[in-house]
């Protein structure tokens, strides 16, 4: 696990999985992608277009308790 400092002055912490734990994945093709959310906190999310399509509509869904992979 990597320890985060996020948000430091506040003395908050937040843990990260290292992302070879995620390689290898059964039934999970898919590519790992991150955004940045400031004080080194990420969040991941699925990109499914099609390599030409053109922007278009947005679909966020949000699983928490669970991830993608369940």
């Amino acid at each position: 696990m990597t320890i985060v400092r996020a948000g430091a002055e506040q003395g908050l912490e937040a843990l990260r999985t290292p992302d070879e734990r995620f390689d290898g994945l059964p039934d999970y093709p898919f590519e790992p992608h991150y955004v940045e959310v400031g004080a080194g906190l990420r969040v991941h999310y699925l990109d499914q277009r099609p390599a030409r399509a053109a922007s278009g509509e947005t679909v966020l869904l949000h699983g928490e308790p669970t991830w993608s992979y369940l």
